[in-house]
C-alpha cells in the first residue's frame, strides 16, 4: 500500500481530470483541423491561421482547468470520516466518492454535468467532422486523392477511437462485469497506455521515421 496524504491525492485529482478534460478538447480541435483540410482546403491557411490555432489551445486548457477546478472543489469540500482506504491506482472521482460520509448527490450531478458538456460535447464534434470527411471522401474523382485524404487523418482517428472506446467502456460497461479491478485495468489503459502509444501512431505518419523503421529491419 502506498500513503498519499489528502492535499496530495486532491492534487493528483486535479492534474488528472484537468489533463482528461483537455485531452478530449484538443481532440475535438484536432477533428476540426483535419475538417478544414479535407473539406475546405483552399480555405484552410485562413480558417486555421496561427491566431486561431492558439485560441483554440488556449481554449481547450482553459476550459480543462475551469472543469478540474469546479470538480475538485466539490470533492474536496465532502467530509471523510470513514475508512481511508483507496482501492484504486490513483485518486479518481468514482473510489472518492465511495470513501465520503456526507451526501454527494451535487457532486455527481456536477461530474455528470461537466461529462456531458466536455466528453460527449467533444465528442459530437469529432463525429460531426468526420462524417462531413466521409462524405467528402466519397465525392473524390480518385481512389489516389483518397487514400491522401485518408492518410491525413488515419492516425487522428486511431488515437481518437482508442481513447473513447475506452472511457465510454470504462463509464458504461454492464453492471454484471463491474469489478474494481477491471475499473482499475481501464484506468491504467486510459491514462498511461493510451497517453503513451499516442506519438507512436503519430510518428508513423512521419516519412523519415518509415526511413529508419525500414533501414533498422
Amino acid at each position: 500500500p502506498c500513503h498519499v496524504s489528502f492535499t496530495a491525492c486532491i492534487i493528483q485529482l486535479f492534474l488528472f481530470i484537468a489533463l482528461i478534460s483537455t485531452k478530449c478538447t484538443l481532440l475535438a480541435s484536432m477533428a476540426y483541423d483535419r475538417y478544414v483540410a479535407i473539406c475546405r482546403p483552399l480555405h484552410y491557411p485562413l480558417l486555421m491561421r496561427p491566431q486561431v490555432c492558439l485560441g483554440l489551445a488556449m481554449t481547450s486548457w482553459l476550459g480543462g482547468l475551469l472543469v478540474s477546478v469546479v470538480k475538485t472543489s466539490c470533492i474536496a469540500s465532502l467530509s471523510y470520516c470513514g475508512p481511508n482506504i483507496l482501492n484504486h491506482f490513483f485518486c479518481d472521482v468514482s473510489p472518492l466518492l465511495n470513501l465520503s460520509c456526507t451526501h454527494v448527490a451535487l457532486t455527481e450531478l456536477v461530474d455528470f454535468i461537466s461529462a456531458v458538456v466536455i466528453f460527449c460535447g467533444s465528442l459530437l464534434v469529432v463525429l460531426a467532422s468526420y462524417a462531413a470527411i466521409g462524405r467528402t471522401m466519397l465525392r473524390m474523382p480518385s481512389a489516389a486523392t483518397r487514400r491522401k485524404a485518408l492518410s491525413t487523418c488515419a492516425s487522428h482517428l486511431l488515437v481518437v477511437g482508442t481513447f473513447y472506446a475506452v472511457v465510454l467502456f470504462m463509464y458504461s460497461h454492464p453492471s454484471r462485469i463491474n469489478s474494481t479491478d477491471l475499473s482499475k485495468v481501464l484506468s491504467v489503459v486510459y491514462t498511461v497506455v493510451t497517453p503513451m502509444c499516442s506519438p507512436v501512431i503519430y510518428c508513423l505518419r512521419n516519412r523519415e521515421v518509415h526511413t529508419a523503421l525500414q533501414k533498422t529491419l
